[in-house]
């Protein structure tokens, strides 16, 4: 798993850094809300181990963000030096999969995380079908009518997250972010031709059932079109 740790404390984020990379799996650490909620907006994560509160904010103010702009699909595992029943409530109710009280143990705190992972994507990472495609986030594929398209690493982004919000209207500099990230030194003519290369590669101009549709001075919509 992909995990994005916020804790301000400078050597528990350290180590809880060791563990989870000898669990197996990377991480991108913070020590602050704002970068939390800023790293988010660029990079995806497939579970959050939250510290609860922190100089600049708390960890519910992460965790509400995460349910209302990202969903259900990212797991969250919330840390707190306090154990009392009402904290538990709280930070259930705002949406996270577990807790955890500090100081927290190495096996007992893996075991967790790895347990709102699978919850958070029981069958592994998912994969997509939309009428003739079908996007296997995990094996890099996406065939079409069965049969395979060759994609760039950033094509196969830009289609997956295309394809996970349908009907949506998403602009040039929201895209841009999502694929390229927010300190990429690309502009948002970089989204227009992966989109004209999308287009083409997966026929989307409503014969295989979606279009895509660019909406102008703003960016586009991936819209179902059904057979007359």
């Amino acid at each position: 798993m992909h995990i994005g740790i916020l804790e301000d404390d400078d050597d528990q984020r350290a180590l809880y850094g060791l563990w989870v990379e000898a669990a197996g799996h990377s991480h991108v650490d913070h020590a602050r809300v704002a970068d939390m909620l800023a790293a988010l907006e660029r990079e995806r994560y497939d579970l959050l181990l939250l510290d609860w509160m922190l100089p600049d904010g708390s960890g519910e103010q992460v965790l509400q963000w995460v349910r209302r702009n990202l969903g259900w699909d990212v797991a969250v595992v919330v840390l707190t030096a306090r154990e009392e029943e009402s904290v538990v409530v709280q930070a259930l109710q705002a949406g996270a999969d577990d807790y955890v009280v500090k100081p927290p143990k190495q096996a007992e705190l893996l075991a967790r995380m790895a347990a709102a992972g699978r919850r958070a994507r029981p069958g592994g990472l998912p994969v997509l079908r939309l009428g003739a495609y079908e996007v296997d986030v995990q094996r890099h594929q996406l065939t079409l009518e069965g049969k395979p398209v060759a994609l760039t690493q950033k094509e196969f982004d830009l289609a997956v997250y295309l394809f996970q919000n349908p009907g949506k209207l998403l602009s040039r500099d929201h895209l841009l972010n999502k694929i390229w990230g927010l300190n990429t030194d690309v502009d948002t003519r970089t989204v227009d031709t992966h989109v004209s290369r999308l287009r083409k590669k997966l026929q989307l101009d409503g014969s295989r059932g979606w279009k895509m549709s660019p909406v102008y001075g703003y960016g586009y919509r991936l819209d179902r079109v059904e057979a007359a």
